[in-house]
């Protein structure tokens, strides 16, 4: 199901500016057991970002009212993708403040994961294709993702569940879809978010997480050496949870006592 500015549509105007130039920003929400996961935690990024980038939209309750509609309709467990465009305008990178922005709310079929990514761990790619870096865009979820759509078509093994991307200095940010955590000497870290990447919503949980259950989190620049001799590493994102990682390059990782706290702490938040 496709609603865009709350009508049951699929189409958009040809010059709307997300289409044209990536001009806006996304959330990706676990709808499950009727329940739409973390919401106002997305919302409050979503307007957030919407800040950042100066689109004219801060309805809150607007998108909310469209989104439980919508999920009233579901008979499954879905995932919902919310995307707030600058609006439609005329050729130019120039934007009119008078634009009135586009929402666009549709629900897809829950992906179907194996239960051993989040009991055993996954495999791990290192990609080649890095982040760029730019203060200004770091850490919102804009709708320009061509760095990642490049380094997840890296790889067809299906053994494969995730790709690890770096800055051009060889640090490690974040994965495709996911953020990283990494434990050394029973501290947890991970990267610094300034300058590229995505501060993912359920990273952000974690760090509540770690705190209830005695722990921090410290951000630090890391490199992929730090990371290759982590003694527990695990990605995670709205959608699949925490995924510990069992192997990079062949180096084998165990499933740590710290990622399996978190995994339950998780478990029962949502409960």
């Amino acid at each position: 199901m496709i609603l865009v500015n709350g009508e049951t549509n699929d189409r958009i105007n040809i010059t709307d500016r997300g289409l044209q130039y990536g001009d806006g920003l996304f959330e990706t929400i676990a709808y499950r057991n009727d329940i739409l996961e973390f919401l106002e935690a997305h919302l409050t990024r979503l307007l957030d970002g919407c800040k950042r980038l100066s689109i004219s939209f801060q309805d809150k309750e607007l998108l909310r009212t469209e989104l439980l509609s919508l999920c009233a309709q579901l008979s499954r467990d879905s995932v919902i993708k919310v995307i707030i465009t600058r609006g439609s305008g005329g050729r130019g990178y120039f934007a009119d403040n008078n634009m009135t922005p586009t929402r666009i709310i549709s629900s897809h079929p829950y992906p179907k994961y194996p239960n051993s990514h989040a009991i055993s761990g996954i495999k791990i790619h290192l990609c080649k294709q890095t982040l760029s870096e730019n203060k200004t865009l770091a850490g919102i979820k804009h709708l320009n993702r061509l760095e990642q759509v490049l380094a997840r078509n890296e790889w067809n093994d299906p053994d494969i569940a995730e790709g690890l991307m770096f800055n051009n200095d060889n640090n490690v940010i974040e994965g495709t879809m996911s953020n990283v955590f990494i434990v050394k000497d029973n501290q947890l870290f991970t990267p610094k978010l300034n300058e590229s990447g995505v501060a993912g919503v359920l990273r952000s949980q974690i760090y509540r997480l770690a705190k209830e259950n005695g722990l921090s989190v410290k951000e630090k620049i890391f490199s992929k050496d730090e990371l290759l001799s982590a003694d527990e590493i695990f990605v995670c994102n709205s959608v699949v949870g925490i995924w510990p990682v069992s192997n990079i390059e062949n180096t084998i990782y165990p499933v740590g006592s710290i990622t399996q706290i978190l995994q339950q702490a998780l478990a029962q938040s949502k409960k």
